[in-house]
């Protein structure tokens, strides 16, 4: 008897002679590598004798449901009609983004579709485009950073806090943030989202564990910020607690860094293995819900977005002491994630991608860009757009057309004639790389209530 164990050891046990042998390997060789071979052998038999008992496992779940109720894969084909959809702000929305929404809507899971007037083309879902399935999750439909979103703290003071502190204020936020891939903070925070039993009980997430801590209160890079700014509230809600005025403010923008980077990789090579599709559209192959990677990716997926709170909250928290000043008000909201909401009277998985949720009376952060304003705003609950509105002003030029198009010296010409600061940030990021956030949400009218503004000063971001 070797070391390694193989399928023969399994059928020796009474494994059927299926694929739930490929699966238990699987399983074993990905998260049990290191173990003795007969330990495995005395767990495979407990498994085949009461599958029922280890539904939901880490590791044995998935062979379990091989046993009793194997995932049926077979090559989908797209309806020939869409689901219904709408479209907000379409002049300003380029065809492929569009025809990405139109291939989305033809899944046989998809219920109901929308696009924001910030839409444009990714992979899978285009950014900006809402979409509702039957019971099943689409990894790439939520997009590779799960939980991204904004986070906004306003100070009951006022905005000529500025005056005569930009030096200080630019030291509080290269001391108290961290970019890109490897910055990291020396004095580390724990957090109760570290004693989640996700990171006990799912074998990937396990593994990130020591990532994740490490990670905790860092932005990444890309279009990730944290800026001071000015919050000019037009209509304040009573809970806030502050009146009409302009206040000294805090915007941030990151998501769930390598734990979401991690799970979205994983379960998205998970669902491309199960749910087969064409290939112009094999980005958007889901998970069954009912299924056990299903299940687990839904675990997974809001850790991510729980862990990205974490994030947020930990930036600000070091931020606001830095500063020596209480937050009153705090307004964030994710724009990478699904939910479990109503769609047509029915329960539907809701896909925003680039999309901030506007359910009636629900607060969000819709930046612009670091030289124009963001807004803050309260949904309506428009189902036309699933109660959602767009997560910015969108892109206007790629990544690389950017490069193509505009100088340093052209960016810092825009900076100085908005009055903001930039430390870090790079050409494809560029003020101009965007598209008018004004024009953007006047085609939102009848999706958000505007509350107010945020218009940023100091800005920092990767090198």
């Amino acid at each position: 008897m070797g070391n390694k164990l193989s399928g023969k050891d399994l059928i020796k046990i009474g494994f059927p002679k299926n694929n739930s042998i490929n699966i238990a390997l699987g399983q074993i060789n990905r998260y049990r590598k290191r173990e003795k071979k007969e330990s495995i052998l005395n767990e495979a038999k407990e498994v085949l004798l009461s599958p029922e008992k280890f539904t939901g496992h880490g590791t044995w779940g998935k062979v379990a449901e091989g046993l009793v109720n194997p995932v049926q894969v077979r090559m989908h084909q797209l309806n020939n009609t869409r689901a219904p959809f709408s479209i907000f702000g379409e002049n300003e929305i380029d065809e492929q983004a569009k025809y990405q929404l139109y291939d989305a809507l033809k899944l046989p899971v998809s219920v109901a579709g929308a696009l924001m007037p910030d839409a444009h083309s990714g992979y899978g879902l285009p950014i900006g485009g809402v979409l509702a399935t039957d019971n099943a999750v689409i990894p790439y439909g939520v997009g590779v950073d799960i939980g991204c979103r904004m986070s906004l703290s306003i100070f009951d003071i006022p905005a000529s806090f500025f005056k005569g502190k930009e030096h200080q204020l630019q030291a509080i936020l290269k001391d108290n943030t961290k970019f890109g891939m490897y910055e990291t903070h020396t004095i580390r925070a724990d957090h109760e989202v570290f004693s989640r039993s996700e990171f006990q009980d799912i074998p990937i997430i396990k593994n990130l564990l020591g990532k994740a801590y490490k990670q905790l209160g860092t932005s990444g890079g890309g279009n990730h910020f944290v800026e001071f700014g000015i919050a000019k509230i037009t209509n304040p809600l009573n809970e806030w607690k502050i009146g009409v005025g302009e206040y000294f403010a805090v915007l941030s923008h990151s998501g769930s860094r390598g734990l979401g980077a991690n799970i979205a990789k994983h379960y998205t090579y998970l669902a491309t293995k199960q749910c087969p599709l064409p290939k112009n559209v094999q980005h958007l192959a889901w998970l069954d819900l009912n299924t056990h990677d299903g299940q687990e990716y839904w675990l997974a997926m809001n850790l991510a977005g729980d862990y990205a709170k974490a994030c947020h909250d930990d930036i600000h928290r070091r931020i606001a002491k830095a500063i020596g000043k209480r937050v009153v008000v705090t307004i964030e909201n994710h724009h990478n994630f699904a939910w479990k909401e109503m769609v047509n009277g029915k329960e539907a998985i809701v896909h925003r991608k680039g999309a901030t949720p506007a359910n009636a009376g629900e607060l969000g952060i819709i930046p612009g860009s670091m030289t124009a304003p963001g807004f803050i705003v309260q949904g309506k609950g428009n189902t036309e757009s699933l109660n959602s509105a767009s997560h910015g002003a969108g892109r206007l030029f790629s990544r690389r057309k950017c490069k193509e198009s505009f100088t340093q010296s052209e960016i810092n010409k825009v900076l100085k004639a908005n009055d903001v600061t930039l430390i870090g940030g790079n050409i494809d990021e560029a003020p101009m790389a965007y598209k008018d956030i004004n024009k953007v949400m006047a085609n939102q009218v009848e999706l958000v209530d505007v509350l107010g503004t945020f218009t940023p000063k100091i800005v920092r971001m990767d090198r």
